[in-house]
């Protein structure tokens, strides 16, 4: 017995403890991020005081978005989550690809620890970028190696104090409106186009709830819990956000907040210990409640990856006590620390996921158009079920969405990283065709209709 819990390495030995309201903090706190501390301003920008019906529509194209992990995780859980997905409803040999383009672009660990960094600075002057950055990601690199609970009460507290001080900068805002706020010049200033550049900007806001999907393994409940939190935290921060929008644009004369960061209406409408309280509770929290999440999820795809062979099975050991990927977390914590470390531009190699992303969105749209012939019994008994031809007319909007963002993205890229972007693709290609004609992979069956 001693020998087997030594050598747990499945992601059927997760421990499968995360109710709902743990998957609410992830789904929360994987949404509200730096976006809308730096954002809001250049949405009020494109419409003005009108950005807080930019930020409802936001709610809605994030959730059309994401329509497609909603649906999915509504009929069975899926161990390895995105990947799951993709064995399951486009076949094994696609899953080393999805698994590859997970791994090069995981670089975002890093990016949000050097933002954490960015809002942290300025109250602990006697550290560096680089320390506190290193700092933040190894503090929760250390936590989340004592299991999935010590990550949800991290993840519930931090949710906590990040609400708390977002609602404490609106409530007291509403208080103190513009009483010129209705003025009608002051409304979509740049007329519908306007609105609608500012709905799609404040959409980014309100996106981030897919990273529930990956702790499918370890949810009580995935097929109920999973597709309520993605729908009901991206629709509910999208509501409140838009409140905040109000305060955002509505205190100070628009040509003053235009394009400026949150902190800027913060520091004329609060006091100094609540400014504090705003910029710690929500600046820091919002940056290391996502941070957070992305550590605890970046491992489920390729712990059972490696179930499956495309890399080595040792990699995905798990502690026996804690059941946590201690040598797969070690390894991403390499990828987070290293750019922060070496003072590599992460500006550039963010870049090169713009067009990698397009390929994983449109694997998982694929999913949801082979999901009714592939599990149609489970599919029928959803509580998400709706017709076949709503589910292909969703998949088509989704794909034209992704394909022309994705275009519209490379186009603005300068050509080598352009370039680069592809040559990430044809890897990521490249290798699960060759790791899988090698006779080495043999894909599991990942998921389990409750």
């Amino acid at each position: 017995m001693a020998n087997n819990r030594n050598n747990l390495s499945s992601t059927k030995d997760l421990k499968r403890v995360l109710g709902f309201w743990d998957l609410m903090a992830v789904g929360i706190g994987s949404i509200i991020g730096s976006g809308i501390m730096s954002l809001t301003g250049w949405g009020i920008d494109d419409t003005g005081r009108s950005v807080c019906i930019a930020f409802v529509i936001g709610g809605f194209i994030a959730v059309l978005a994401r329509s497609p992990q909603i649906f999915l995780n509504s009929v069975a859980r899926y161990r390895g989550g995105d990947y799951s997905m993709v064995g399951t409803f486009l076949g094994p040999r696609w899953t080393g690809t999805y698994s590859m383009i997970a791994l090069l672009t995981s670089v975002t660990l890093s990016m949000y620890a050097l933002s954490f960094a960015d809002y942290a600075m300025p109250f602990l002057p006697n550290l560096t970028r680089k320390t506190i950055a290193l700092g933040i990601l190894t503090l929760l690199f250390i936590t989340n190696t004592f299991g999935i609970n010590a990550f949800a009460k991290v993840q519930k507290f931090a949710v906590v104090l990040l609400v708390i001080a977002l609602t404490i900068f609106t409530a007291v805002g509403l208080t103190k409106l513009d009483g010129n706020f209705f003025e009608p010049s002051s409304f979509m200033t740049k007329g519908f186009w306007g609105l609608w550049q500012a709905s799609v900007l404040m959409s980014y806001t309100c996106d981030g709830a897919q990273y529930v999907t990956q702790m499918s393994g370890e949810a009580k409940n995935p097929t109920r819990d999973i597709p309520r939190v993605m729908l009901f935290s991206t629709l509910g921060v999208s509501a409140f956000y838009g409140l905040l929008g109000i305060v955002a644009s509505g205190v100070l004369p628009v040509d003053q907040v235009a394009g400026q960061p949150l902190s800027v209406v913060a520091s004329a409408i609060l006091s100094k210990p609540l400014y504090y309280l705003f910029c710690i509770g929500g600046g820091w929290m919002a940056l290391l409640t996502t941070l957070n999440s992305s550590i605890a999820t970046c491992t489920k795809p390729l712990m059972q990856a490696c179930n499956d062979g495309w890399y080595p099975r040792s990699l995905a050991r798990l502690h026996p006590k804690y059941r946590t990927p201690l040598i797969l977390l070690a390894f991403y914590y390499v990828i987070g620390f290293v750019p922060i470390a070496f003072n590599i531009d992460i500006d550039i190699i963010s870049n090169i996921t713009i067009t990698v992303g397009a390929i994983t969105k449109t694997m998982i749209v694929l999913c949801l158009w082979n999901m009714p012939k592939v599990l149609p019994d489970a599919w029928k008994n959803s509580d998400f079920h709706i017709s076949s031809g709503a589910l292909k007319v969703l998949c088509i909007v989704d794909l034209i969405v992704i394909v022309v963002s994705g275009i519209t993205s490379s186009f603005e890229l300068p050509l080598p990283l352009l370039l680069a972007n592809l040559a990430v693709v044809v890897f990521a290609f490249l290798f699960g065709s060759i790791r899988f004609k090698s006779g080495k992979v043999q894909v599991e069956d990942s998921y389990e209709l409750s």
